[in-house]
């Protein structure tokens, strides 16, 4: 059994239980405390295990792997159905270009540690930000909104099925709610998150089911 290293608010992890879900592949929940103040990610044994000291990571039988899209591509090369990326090269090129845009444009820039960054270098209080956390994702939001005015009316991103856009997109947009974004200028992409959490795999990852979520 694969060993996940996660933290339940983490949409990075979230991504990576998803994509373990879909697949049918048995894992252990591992929870790492990445709040800060209390940083589990950066203390002993965590550190030497991950030194990158984020999450998720994974532990499988021939090492560990980090980096949520990067475990995501090789589940889908070891367990091959259901299919995150389609076989023909030009259509994978897409559903990897509308998940990049997250993974690399919007959760970069809204992630635990650079929101840290901004409230000690800065003095930004809660309401800044917030600011600065809807700024990015309606700018990438937008962004992919506008792309998706050309493509069919699918249950999901790229068909009757979830890709990698679908698993990416769902933790962004919870993210997204969480920070109160205005969502109605996204009307796609609220469809396609709306379907995809209906899914028994995106349900199972969901926050607010893993072992370690606070209620509140």
């Amino acid at each position: 059994m694969f060993q996940l290293y996660d933290y339940w608010r983490s949409s990075a992890a979230y991504r990576v239980r998803i994509g373990l879900n879909l697949k049918g592949v048995s894992y252990e929940n591992i929870p790492v405390n990445i709040l800060p103040g209390i940083d589990e990610q950066m203390r002993e044994p965590y550190r030497s295990k991950n030194p990158q000291m984020r999450v998720p990571a994974l532990d499988t039988p021939q090492g560990l792997l980090t980096q949520s899209v990067a475990i995501l591509e090789w589940l889908d090369q070891t367990h091959p159905e259901p299919r995150f990326l389609p076989a023909d090269p030009w259509q994978a090129a897409q559903v990897r270009a509308f998940a990049f845009a997250i993974a690399c444009d919007i959760h970069p820039l809204n992630n635990t540690s650079v929101i840290t960054r901004i409230k000690l270098e800065f003095s930004a209080d809660d309401d800044h930000v917030g600011e600065w956390y809807r700024h990015w994702v309606k700018l990438g939001f937008a962004a992919l909104e506008h792309q998706a005015a050309s493509f069919p009316n699918t249950p999901y991103v790229f068909g009757d099925t979830p890709s990698l856009a679908d698993i990416l997109l769902v933790p962004q947009m919870a993210n997204a709610r969480r920070y109160k974004t205005d969502l109605s200028p996204f009307p796609r992409l609220v469809a396609w998150d709306e379907n995809a959490r209906k899914h028994p795999a995106f349900a199972k990852a969901a926050p607010e089911n893993q072992k370690d979520a606070v209620k509140s």
